[in-house]
């Protein structure tokens, strides 16, 4: 079903119409059903009426705030897009009361509501929305839900009647980091899908977009120094059908691609207007055979190596004992850095196999040198080396819960996707965690019987069990629980190839 869906408004539609299903368990969410925000406001109170925008609303900015205009301009040209109306902002400083008028403000905000609280308030007169840009922005999703399910359409829905129901709303996010991830080593996807779901992260007024750049399976970003690594790395010779399960059974069709750095500026850029963080993902010290395609140097035995075909763990990962092993990577996040501002860099450093290292002369005198006391400690000192470089330059790690091997990094922060207990142990540790546990958080895998279903990651992670998970888990005292960033969904392309396909899998569970 959801792979024939043509546009927002469609996909909208059906995702409303399924979570009513998932089930409520308070009598105010039950009578607020009607309004099927999502997510469900922290207070909303519903009046009568209704205020309906015609060809002569204004769109009112009380703001000298830039940015606060950026996001009623937002707002207006997707209205008239929708509409076919010819609507147009206007600024008017003050407290003047003007009828059927739609107000953007970021005046008398409550610091309690943070930098990503709105309120909204509507009648039948006018609307008045207030907040910082950041707040406006999410008021705007709200103000898209609140409309009629066409206001997401490319297509002009000029008759349709445009109201927006009388509420006063006030809102803002529990959690700081609220993400999607999207894995395009396996399988690529176009700047244009790219773009598409980041779309689909603003809607749900999540704000950060995880973006999983290099795998065994193909290196997906330009980094100047290094032109091999996307000349070769970034292609393979075919491609498993995992469907066989016979790993040397290839398609026999060369596949790949990458991102220019022109491209990531446009894609960062395009999801800071939309208030969304985008973390790259560089995996290490595990998932690099791409690279060592390129530089089998790096590596503990040499080579030679080709860009993998297959998926699975894979024993060949970068050499801890070699320096050139620190001198390629701190260049490649150098160039990483400087395309994305987020505060987080993501540096993979699961499932990587000690097996080389165990066999390796350079990784047992590193072992020896630094007095440590295995190779679980040797992983330690591989992201700890990293780590120390990234803080260099002002920013931070995280990596996924297998980081914390061997001791974790001063001052890394884990995504804990072996369950829980790596986010419960990390906050122990005062340290900051993301909780993306496989069991409710992988989209990958089957959310349904698998004889009705395209080929998925083995297991079972319904639409009900991804709406059950709390993120917060009750092993942690209040002190511990403040270390809890958030909260993540995954979608890795091991099976999904298209756009299509990813969307028939991210939703109704990410909503």
């Amino acid at each position: 079903m959801w792979h024939k869906l043509r546009n927002l408004s469609c996909l909208f539609t059906l995702v409303l119409m399924i979570l009513l299903t998932v089930g409520c368990e308070n009598k105010e969410t039950q009578i607020n059903q009607a309004i099927s925000l999502i997510p469900e406001p922290l207070d909303l109170k519903v009046k009568d009426g209704y205020f309906k925008v015609n060809e002569q609303t204004q769109v009112i900015v009380n703001s000298e705030n830039e940015k606060v205009k950026d996001v009623a301009q937002y707002f207006v040209d997707q209205l008239n897009l929708a509409s076919g109306y010819s609507i147009k902002t206007t600024s008017s400083i003050g407290n003047n009361v003007v009828k059927n008028s739609i107000e953007f403000s970021n005046k008398n905000l409550d610091t309690a509501d943070g930098d990503e609280g709105y309120t909204l308030k509507s009648d039948t007169k006018r609307i008045v929305l207030s907040g910082t840009p950041h707040g406006l922005f999410y008021g705007v999703q709200t103000l898209f839900q609140l409309l009629p399910n066409e206001i997401y359409s490319s297509e002009m829905a000029k008759d349709i009647d445009w109201r927006i129901p009388s509420v006063k709303i006030k809102d803002k996010p529990r959690f700081k980091w609220r993400g999607m991830h999207l894995d395009v080593g396996r399988f690529m996807f176009p700047v244009s899908f790219i773009k598409k779901y980041i779309d689909y992260i603003a809607m749900l007024k999540m704000n950060t977009f995880h973006w999983h750049l290099t795998e065994d399976q193909g290196w997906r970003i330009e980094i100047k120094k290094y032109p091999r690594l996307t000349e070769i790395g970034a292609w393979r010779k075919g491609t498993t059908d995992p469907a066989l399960n016979k790993p040397d059974v290839l398609d026999g069709k060369r596949y790949g691609g990458f991102y220019t750095q022109d491209e990531i500026k446009e894609i960062v850029a395009y999801a800071k207007d939309r208030f969304i963080t985008v973390v790259p993902e560089i995996e290490m010290p595990g998932h690099s055979q791409a690279a060592l395609a390129v530089f089998p140097n790096l590596s503990c035995t040499g080579g030679p190596f080709e860009v993998k075909t297959n998926w699975g763990i894979n024993e060949n990962i970068y050499c801890a004992g070699n320096d050139s092993v620190f001198i390629f990577l701190e260049d490649v996040l150098t160039e990483v850095m400087e395309l994305f501002p987020s505060e987080y860099i993501h540096i993979g450093g699961d499932e990587a196999p000690k097996t080389r290292w165990k066999e390796c002369v350079k990784c047992q005198h590193r072992i020896k040198e630094e007095g440590l006391e295995d190779e679980l400690e040797l992983q330690s000192y591989f992201i700890s080396r990293i780590e120390k470089f990234v803080n260099a330059k002002g920013r931070k790690i995280i990596g996924w819960d297998e980081i914390m091997q061997g001791g974790l990094a001063p001052n890394a922060a884990i995504m804990s996707w072996r369950g829980d207990l790596g986010g419960i142990e990390a906050a122990k540790l005062k340290h900051y965690a993301v909780m993306s546990p496989s069991s409710h958080c992988y989209f990958d895998i089957y959310q349904g019987n698998p004889e009705n279903e395209p080929r998925a990651m083995e297991g079972l992670v319904t639409l009900e069990k991804t709406y059950s998970y709390e993120p917060i888990p009750d092993k942690l005292v209040k002190e511990e629980q403040k270390y809890i960033l958030g909260v993540q969904g995954n979608m890795w392309t091991e099976y999904p190839k298209t756009g299509a396909e990813i969307e028939y899998m991210i939703f109704p569970r990410m909503v």
